[in-house]
């Protein structure tokens, strides 16, 4: 089984995420698709990040009764910062009868360069690349590993809910409804 890992924050997860990885699965042979929520970022900082276990409930609530697209806490039990190669090793290790993809955005694909053993990312696993507003990276153009797809180009982020709801501003559609009740029966984000 062919399976792409999806990594985030998803702090919180939002429709755009899951387009993404709906159109993803429809492109690409990827079987499966783990959204595999990250508990800390090399990358970012913790500020305004909810709990790790309460983004997997939202993730899992958003995914519920799609059968190929999941909430994973693989990174949870791995020593923080979470680091993607040793996601992977971990992974393969611990799986049996599945080959693991990465899905990225163009964003993330731009600094690839800085991630830990980058290299070996690139030379041992496909990695499908979903375009992103404002970025038109060709460093890795004639890389066979990597692939773009012609997945939707989403212009809503997790910052922008977070910032809605500090507001108290609807984020109504830009959720899926179980997510927004959640978010919203438990204060979550509220200022």
């Amino acid at each position: 089984m062919n399976i792409g890992l999806y990594f985030g924050s998803f702090n919180p997860v939002h429709v755009g995420h899951l387009i993404i990885a709906e159109s993803i699965l429809d492109l690409t042979n990827l079987q499966e698709i783990w959204m595999i929520v990250s508990p800390l970022n090399p990358f970012k900082e913790q500020k305004d990040l909810l709990d790790h276990q309460k983004r997997l409930e939202l993730v899992k609530l958003a995914t519920r009764g799609n059968s190929k697209i999941k909430g994973s806490n693989v990174e949870f039990d791995l020593p923080i910062p979470s680091y993607t190669i040793d996601t992977l090793r971990y992974l393969e290790k611990t799986t049996r009868k599945k080959t693991f993809s990465l899905i990225m955005g163009e964003d993330n694909l731009e600094g690839l360069h800085k991630w830990k053993e980058s290299e070996e990312l690139i030379q041992n696993y496909s990695i499908y690349v979903y375009p992103r507003l404002g970025y038109t990276t060709t460093q890795y153009e004639n890389t066979e590993s990597i692939r773009k797809v012609k997945a939707p180009i989403i212009e809503l982020s997790s910052t922008k809910i977070r910032q809605k709801l500090s507001n108290n501003t609807s984020i109504r559609y830009l959720v899926v409804e179980k997510v927004r009740k959640k978010i919203e029966k438990e204060g979550w984000y509220s200022s």
